[in-house]
């Protein structure tokens, strides 16, 4: 009996030092199988069955989600260094610039057209002061500004006012340094108001000083907003106004917008890069196709100017300026 329990604490004393040297052994006493004892492998290595193969492991290691996660952050950074420096996107959310931009419209600003300020990064909070790198805009350009009034958002409107101008609107005819800017009649459209009622909106083709073509549209000539005062443009500052001339709150409504610093510009809209009309709702996928204005995809949002030679950006059925046959709308360039 003493023999056996000699036995037994050397092995004991041999399974200890084996694990205390860092592995786990299997230990087998001769007199077991004298006894019809089996002596089973107690402590498996971990990541190793029976025979000592190798388990794979159940989770991706620790390494892979390291490269992973730099590979997320990376695609972060690049993708805000874009949106601060060159292109952010931005939607149309209402009708103050139809008949140029849709409601449901989707569009690049391209922020190195002006510069930069503090307008131009996230939440305003780069300590610039004025403009760097400024480059002065160009009447009849569609501009993202943040309105003096209110500094938590952002509207969209086109510069028609340049320093030193004089500004008025008289019977719904635009006025620039006394003179009258030319308009020419094209159609009579319907669309729905704010209220969703129809409403009758007359088109036209304005060209402002320096050959700028744009379409506008108006109510009639009587509106609100169709006889002001005379507005001064102060240095440093810019006039704007939206082509649905009786259904935009722009720098005619000085509480709202007034004069526009040029610190204030975002950047110059660019192009579309997608439209909806919104007939579709978010869980009706299979309406999806039907509801994109694959006609206004990647369309340009600048103006004709007297040496460009591409159209203004159109409506959904048309990129045609006036909304005639091209032959008759050459004729009239």
């Amino acid at each position: 009996m003493s023999e056996r329990v000699k036995k037994e604490e050397q092995a004991d004393d041999s399974a200890v030092n084996s694990t205390e040297s860092g592995e786990i052994v299997e230990i087998e006493d001769a007199k077991a199988s004298a006894d019809n004892v089996d002596i089973k492998d107690t402590a498996s290595p971990a990541g190793s069955n029976k025979d000592g193969e190798e388990k794979k492991p159940a989770l991706v290691e620790r390494g892979e989600v390291g490269e992973l996660a730099k590979t997320a952050l990376l695609a972060i950074v690049i993708a805000l260094l874009i949106r601060t420096f060159l292109y952010e996107p931005f939607n149309i959310p209402s009708s103050s610039m139809k008949p140029t931009l849709l409601i449901g419209d989707y569009l690049f600003v391209y922020k190195p057209a002006y510069g930069y300020s503090r307008y131009s990064f996230p939440f305003g909070l780069a300590p610039i002061e004025g403009r760097i790198w400024g480059k002065e805009p160009r009447r009849g350009d569609v501009v993202v500004f943040v309105p003096p009034s209110n500094k938590s958002i952002s509207f969209i409107k086109r510069l028609v006012g340049l320093p030193g101008d004089r500004i008025q609107v008289k019977r719904g005819r635009l006025d620039i340094n006394d003179k009258l800017v030319p308009r020419e009649f094209v159609r009579v459209v319907s669309e729905k108001n704010i209220y969703g009622q129809e409403e009758k909106l007359h088109e036209y083709i304005e060209t402002l000083p320096g050959g700028v073509i744009h379409r506008i549209y108006e109510v009639s000539d009587d509106q609100r907003l169709d006889n002001t005062d005379v507005f001064v443009v102060p240095e440093g500052h810019y006039f704007m106004m939206g082509d649905n001339r009786d259904n935009s709150q722009d720098s005619r409504v000085k509480e709202v917008v007034g004069f526009v610093p040029f610190e204030n510009f975002v950047g110059r809209a660019d192009f579309l890069f997608y439209s909806t009309n919104h007939y579709a709702g978010m869980f009706e996928f299979w309406k999806w196709p039907w509801t994109v204005r694959y006609s206004r995809l990647f369309m340009d949002i600048d103006p004709i100017r007297s040496n460009d030679s591409d159209a203004v950006a159109g409506d959904g059925d048309s990129n045609n300026l006036s909304g005639k046959p091209e032959d008759k709308q050459k004729s009239e360039r």
